[in-house]
């Protein structure tokens, strides 16, 4: 995690012009560190994401065991499996859409699951939680419950991916903000 704070905090420092953050699932996280004490940084925007307090980290947010759709490897990383993808995050996208997705999945190291966030943007910058009401992946009533820690919370009717199934609900959210 330290690595994806990092570069996300070093492109927003590299131009200080007002920025609005949109972060999405695990970005949540990053964003949440990244985004502490940049003044040009607005606005955070965190759709179906976590909103950590300093020293919680994205294990704290489930009940210890990994959620069916991941898989965690001997190699130290964790994936989606791709069988689960579709029906966990992309129900609501046209075929095009999903097919993409699938190209892209990815496994990262699993240590960003148990690293405690060292800082928490969302407690000093005006930020809005965007919930996914049709969400099979993060649940919605997680979402409200991290939703409360924005200073703004929007209910949309759409899975995890609202930015490929609604794109314009969600450019028009963005552009409100502006």
């Amino acid at each position: 995690m330290e690595d994806d704070v990092a570069a996300v905090r070093e492109w927003l420092a590299a131009d200080e012009q007002p920025t609005i953050v949109v972060s999405h699932s695990y970005g949540g996280v990053v964003a949440s560190a990244a985004a502490t004490e940049l003044p040009q940084v607005r606005h955070l925007v965190y759709i179906a994401s976590f909103l950590p307090e300093v020293g919680e980290s994205l294990a704290s947010f489930g009940d210890g065991t990994p959620a069916p759709y991941l898989d965690f490897g001997p190699d130290g990383t964790f994936g989606v499996r791709a069988e689960f993808a579709t029906r966990t995050f992309l129900q609501d996208c046209d075929q095009e859409a999903v097919e993409q997705a699938h190209a892209r999945l990815v496994r990262q190291s699993a240590a960003v699951t148990t690293a405690p966030v060292q800082a928490a943007a969302w407690k000093q910058i005006p930020s809005t939680y965007v919930v996914c009401a049709q969400d099979n992946g993060t649940p919605p009533a997680l979402q409200r419950a991290q939703g409360e820690r924005a200073t703004r919370v929007v209910e949309v009717a759409a899975g995890h991916h609202p930015f490929l199934a609604q794109p314009n609900v969600v450019a028009e959210l963005v552009l409100d903000l502006a």
